[in-house]
């Protein structure tokens, strides 16, 4: 993977070492320590410059990123892609039902990943997979992913800040609940289970999740959700907790009269674009599935 990525220094950035600057862009410590190990990777005026040097306001700063390596644990498969936006520092893709987001021992061939090192083996790009908000196997929905170190790290700084807005819709079981409202419950592993969660307010750690009820038909509540963290199975134990567990989950709720899956749908994403700043929004229907269950 190759990307060149050029700044221009204004006022406000003169003085700055290339160091300084570069971190106030979100570039990771990793970040740094690869690109000083290319000559040409960190370029000032077209020059091989350090980390350390000054800019002053007109200078051009040049990060070039060449990436030789790939995930060679993932292997290429051909598989649809739904691809909703797609630059040289990331993809946006809509990710359908039973398709887990990696490779395991017992699905080695049917992920996101595998389709993904095709997309890219197919057109002689080296690829590595870094997927930044990932979802559960049955979770459809949008998922970024990117394309290179540099956006990688920064991607997920600004995940780990909040930076990015994620919203979900679920059906869950049950109708009258409240309007909306906040789930603020620390969640943990559950004791003799190595996949499933629980509300532990001992040892867990803290997880939050916003609600709000947008529909109710058939027995059933459709709701949006927010998340200000990303534990493991979030959404799902905390509507469980609630008295509303998501329908269709064979974990938490197994009762697949309505759907086959859990109904949980990654619906809106919206962020700053990790190079250019520029804001970002993405948004995806509810799947048929969902919508076969409120008809």
């Amino acid at each position: 993977m190759k990307r060149t990525i050029i700044y221009h220094i204004n006022a406000e950035e003169d003085g700055l070492t290339i160091g300084q600057f570069l971190k106030r862009k979100k570039y990771t410590g990793q970040n740094l320590t690869q690109l000083k190990k290319r000559e040409q990777g960190i370029l000032l005026n077209s020059k091989p410059a350090y980390v350390i040097h000054k800019l002053e306001e007109g200078d051009t700063l040049t990060i070039n990123i060449l990436e030789e390596e790939i995930s060679e644990k993932i292997p290429p498969v051909p598989l649809p892609l739904h691809i909703v936006y797609e630059d040289e520092d990331l993809m946006v893709l809509d990710k359908p039902a039973d398709m887990p987001i990696h490779p395991s021992m017992k699905n080695y061939e049917n992920s996101l990943a595998n389709g993904l090192a095709w997309y890219f083996a197919s057109q002689n790009i080296p690829f590595v997979f870094r997927c930044i908000n990932r979802l559960d196997r049955d979770t459809t929905g949008l998922t970024i992913i990117a394309k290179h170190m540099v956006s990688g790290g920064i991607l997920s700084v600004m995940a780990a800040r909040r930076e990015i807005s994620r919203e979900y819709l679920a059906i869950v079981s049950g109708t009258g609940m409240p309007p909306e409202g906040t789930v603020d419950a620390p969640l943990g592993r559950k004791p003799g289970s190595a996949i499933e969660r629980m509300v532990d307010f001992e040892h867990g750690e803290r997880a939050v999740t916003h609600y709000r009820v947008l529909q109710e038909k058939n027995g059933c509540s459709l709701i949006s959700l927010h998340l200000e963290t990303g534990r493991t199975h979030q959404i799902r134990v905390h509507m469980k907790y609630l008295g509303y567990p998501l329908i269709g989950d064979f974990l938490y709720y197994p009762d697949k009269t309505l759907i086959s899956r859990q109904a949980l749908h990654s619906c809106r994403l919206e962020f700053n674009h990790p190079i250019t700043g520029q804001p970002m929004v993405f948004t995806s229907p509810l799947p048929e599935d969902m919508q076969q269950v409120l008809r």
